[in-house]
């Protein structure tokens, strides 16, 4: 099975932003529609460098650089399923969104998928997404077989966690946000399915303490586990929701007619302008209250489309556009399980500074794979949206970095927008690892981002 769409290459002199549409910066952008257009451009590199960027879906300024040339890499998209293999091969621009729509009917789901389907596959492997199975299955680059990366020179390398020539490098460009190299086609496997719906289990918990011991003595029989957590109420108290891939058997004689029906809803959009201020701690608090009771008080084995769990917010096209024309940040850190009372603390000083959060989720993950620079590590991770304009919230946020630095744990650069370098270079132990095979790969410093630079990788 392939798919094929190629896009003529132009050239764009337009403002970039992540999903948070805060600190926009003038790139040039080019949309190859070939490898060998990816490679050229390289070569001919200007001062400011180049990177690619997929469907803009990290928070901050990950996948922008001010004066460079970006390559919108989502024309390059086709991809293939190897049926007797249980892997797809696809270009770096091709959506999970796209492959879901292919592999599902065919009995096969991603390994690993993000809150969002829109995402593409080198932007996975770049920010080496996660979800709601990490605890169970890791990250996306622990399911990479091999892929395709054209480095600072221009030439393609062939990397793979298993050969011993390439395995730095390829570990290296695992959450390596696209400064090692340009990502051009991956191999990954998948999982086996036997339905398009899922098994869930729910449950209202009555404050924090109730959500964190729920997880910690069940999430192990589960393959999928998230909490939201109400961010507005001093309980803390939240809807567990846990699941896996529905069994035939599980189905209603409706559904087992076409078990592995796939379809997505269709997408209004949120409106184009909302003024600042909309969401205030009264508004979120009303929101929180609706959420919380929507969920039933407990509920087993219940039957949700794949869409609905996990990826609910792509049910709004434009999402983001909620929080006004200031935007908004994320801030989401990871820290081990004796220090899982950040979480709590983080919560509290949200709370303090007046920056209601009406998405807040908590997760538990596994350990960590090879990747230098991949964010997960065994323990506990929190993510909260906050309105940004807040002048209250910054010394906050920089009080809670001290505070997970000193715990061992670390902030997510997919989702970043605002911590230091000094930050990075406490949090991120192998960063001088990752940078000595980063000179290796791009000798003449071409891949640049705002991030990057910000962050000083």
């Amino acid at each position: 099975m392939t798919v094929e769409s190629p896009l003529m290459a132009t050239d764009d002199d337009r403002l970039l932003t992540g999903w948070g549409r805060t600190a926009p910066s003038r790139a040039t952008v080019r949309s190859p529609s070939t490898y060998d257009e990816v490679a050229a451009a390289i070569q001919e590199a200007g001062p400011r460098g180049v990177l690619a960027r997929g469907l803009g879906r990290s928070y901050g300024d990950a996948a922008q650089s001010g004066g460079a040339t970006v390559f919108d890499m989502t024309g390059l998209h086709r991809f293939e399923l190897d049926i007797d293999s249980g892997t797809v091969t696809a270009d770096a621009g091709a959506s999970i969104d796209e492959i879901l729509r292919a592999i599902v009917p065919a009995g096969f789901f991603v390994p690993v998928t993000a809150g969002t389907r829109f995402v593409t596959v080198g932007g996975a492997i770049a920010a080496d997404i996660h979800g709601k199975n990490h605890h169970v299955e890791g990250s996306f680059g622990s399911h990479v077989v091999s892929m395709r990366v054209v480095d600072g020179t221009g030439h393609e390398l062939v990397l793979s966690p298993t050969d011993s020539t390439t395995k730095d490098m390829f570990w290296a460009t695992v959450g390596g946000m696209g400064l090692t190299g340009v990502i051009v086609e991956a191999t990954f496997g998948l999982l086996a399915i036997e339905t398009s719906s899922m098994s869930v289990d729910t449950v209202r918990c009555h404050d924090l303490d109730d959500v964190m011991a729920r997880m910690i003595e069940g999430d192990d029989d589960y393959r999928y586990s998230v909490a939201w957590i109400d961010s507005v109420a001093p309980s803390g108290r939240g809807v567990l929701t846990r699941g896996d891939h529905a069994r035939r058997e599980q189905l209603t004689r409706k559904q087992v007619d076409a078990p592995l029906a796939y379809a997505t809803p269709a997408l209004p959009s949120a409106p184009a302008f909302i003024p600042n201020g909309l969401l205030n701690s009264a508004s979120v608090r009303a929101f929180n209250e609706a959420w919380f009771r929507k969920h039933p008080k407990s509920r087993s084995n219940e039957i949700h489309s794949i869409p609905g769990f996990f990826h609910p917010l792509d049910g709004v096209r434009d999402w983001n556009r909620v929080y006004g024309p200031q935007g908004f940040l994320q801030y989401q850190f990871v820290v081990p399980d004796e220090a899982g009372w950040i979480v709590e603390r983080t919560l509290s000083r949200l709370r303090d500074a007046g920056a209601p959060s009406f998405l807040t989720v908590l997760k538990r993950f596994g350990p960590a794979n090879p990747a230098p620079l991949s964010f997960p590590h065994a323990g506990w991770t929190l993510a909260a949206d906050v309105p940004a304009g807040n002048e209250a919230l910054a010394p906050i946020l920089d009080e809670l970095d001290e505070l997970v630095a000193e715990a061992g744990g670390r902030l997510y650069f997919a989702k970043d927008s605002r911590q230091s370098p000094s930050m990075v270079a406490r949090t991120y132990p192998r960063l001088a690892e990752w940078h000595s095979v980063r000179d290796q790969m791009d000798p003449r410093g071409v891949f640049t981002s705002d991030l990057g630079r910000r962050l000083s990788l």
